[in-house]
This record gives C-alpha cells, structure tokens and sequence, in this order.
C-alpha cells in the first residue's frame, strides 16, 4: 500500500471518531502532496458537510466530478452533497444543482 493509502486508512478512522477538524487537516496534507487524490476530495466533501461548511464540501465534490467525470458514483455522492447544502443554507441554486448531478448520475449508469 502506498505512503498516501495510509495516510488516508488514518484519517478514515478520525472520521469515524468524528474527529473532523483534524482529518479536514490531514486530508488538505494528503492533497498538498497528490491534489487528484479522489478519496481525500470524497472525505472532505463528507467531513466539510458535517461541519457545515457546505461552500468547502460542495467544491471538493465539484472536484471530483471534474477528476472522474465517468464515474456515475461520484455525481450521485455530488447529489447529496448539494442536498445537505441545501438543508444547511436554503439555497435553491443547491437544488437544482443536486438534480442536474442525479440525472448525469442515471444517465452515466444507463451507458
């Protein structure tokens, strides 16, 4: 496994103790150090939503999308992410977003 995989086994685990601000830090490190590391973007999206900073979630989760554009998992986590945006901010721009994200999600497992 390499250096960057452990890292993140590690983190996973701070989030799991919900230890959010501390794998926020590490995640940012590990993408200092490979800034396509999909996973990290995926865990901060994660990490940043249940902090409430849904500008900073939806961005990696944008990210994401924009690294893997064929990768139906990733529009449907955007999705939620945009949902829980919306929950935390009454912003119905995240609404439409999160449909528009469903649709490229369904039509990319159609393919």
């Amino acid at each position: 496994m390499s250096d960057i995989h452990a890292q993140y086994n590690d983190v996973e685990k701070l989030i799991d103790d919900e230890k959010f601000d501390e794998a926020a830090e590490a995640l940012e490190k590990i993408l200092a150090e490979d800034e396509t590391f999909v996973l990290a973007h995926l865990a901060l999206a994660r990490v940043y939503t249940k902090t409430g900073d849904h500008e900073k979630a939806v961005k990696h989760g944008e990210r994401v999308c924009e690294l893997e554009p064929e990768d139906p998992f990733n529009f449907t986590a955007m999705s939620v992410t945009y949902q829980k945006a919306w929950a935390g901010t009454q912003d119905q721009e995240y609404i439409r977003k999160a449909e528009d994200a469903m649709a490229r999600a369904q039509q990319l497992n159609a393919l």
